[in-house]
């Protein structure tokens, strides 16, 4: 998949949950982190997958190369190196489509 796919669908899954409520307290955030890399957060809360929980998941160990995801009941989350975004938004998208 494409980046451009990844964003479709990340802009579909936003779309599909606004109610003109949830979108008002939740939403997707998307930030750099310092050691470096990425750090994605989808709000579940409101959605269907709220309640949900996933243990953390790591894959790649390399100082680039390496992602880890989770779901806490009220969001999905995941953390990767600086190459790795557009992998990590499509991972979590897969997640919430399940």
């Amino acid at each position: 998949m494409s980046s451009a796919d990844a964003l479709v669908r990340l802009q579909d899954w936003y779309a599909s949950n606004c109610d003109g409520d949830w979108e008002h307290s939740a939403g997707v955030r998307i930030e750099s982190l310092d050691n470096p890399g990425w750090m994605i957060r989808l709000d579940t809360t409101g959605t269907v997958w709220e309640g949900r929980t996933l243990d953390r998941v790591v894959v790649g160990t390399s100082e680039d190369n390496w992602l880890h995801y989770w779901a806490d009941g009220n969001s999905i989350q995941a953390a990767c190196g600086p190459h790795l975004l557009e992998e990590a938004l499509q991972t979590v998208l897969d997640q919430v489509s399940t």
